[in-house]
């Protein structure tokens, strides 16, 4: 395995070269998984049938919350990546663990949103409008929830093998998702509960 000395580490070798365009790849398929979903959404948001409006149902309370857990996630992994590019494993793991432990608490929100609104009797089968936004706000929490698990075993690995083109690699892929999840949120953010309390 050749290393490349002159890029930085999780790009120092071909291999990892390729698995970060690879990965680029994935991220770009993701992309009209959740076109769709936001599609189907925009159609079904007028559709309430007997149940509650998104204006009856979101709260900004724990909305705001949640934002502003996951976008400051994106900042702590970015500097989870600005140690690890130092060599400063230390450092490295400490942003990690502040990114997931906000991960963590972004996913324990929405479970509690949710069954706030299971209470009130906002479920999946009420609306076509619930439907659609039940699938959308649950597919990024699923992926927020495997990005957690993820993160939490690349952690394990910097911890036993330290600083490697190997881990480097897979902490930048990692992070490339979790910046990613964060952007699906901005539009969710703003398209569905935003508009949805005007």
């Amino acid at each position: 395995m050749k290393i490349d000395a002159s890029k930085p580490l999780e790009y120092s070798t071909e291999e990892n070269s390729n698995k970060i365009f690879g990965f680029w790849v994935f991220l770009g398929a993701e992309i009209p998984l959740f076109a769709t979903l936001f599609t189907v959404y925009f159609v079904m948001v007028n559709r309430f049938a007997s149940g509650p409006s998104g204006k009856e149902l979101f709260e900004i309370g724990p909305v705001l919350m949640e934002t502003f857990l996951l976008l400051t996630s994106s900042f702590t992994i970015g500097l989870a990546i600005h140690a690890m590019r130092h060599g400063y494993k230390k450092a490295m793991m400490f942003f990690m663990g502040i990114t997931l432990l906000m991960g963590l608490g972004f996913i324990g929100i929405e479970i509690d949103e949710f069954f706030t609104y299971v209470h009130e009797g906002a479920t999946l089968q009420t609306s076509g409008f619930l439907s659609s936004l039940f699938v959308l706000l649950g597919t990024h929490g699923a992926h927020v929830s495997f990005g957690f698990l993820w993160g939490a075993g690349i952690m394990i690995q910097l911890w036993r093998q330290g600083i490697t083109p190997a881990t480097a690699n897979k902490a930048f892929i990692f992070s490339l998702f979790w910046h990613f999840l964060d952007v699906v949120w901005i539009f969710i953010f703003s398209f569905v509960y935003l508009k949805g309390m005007m």
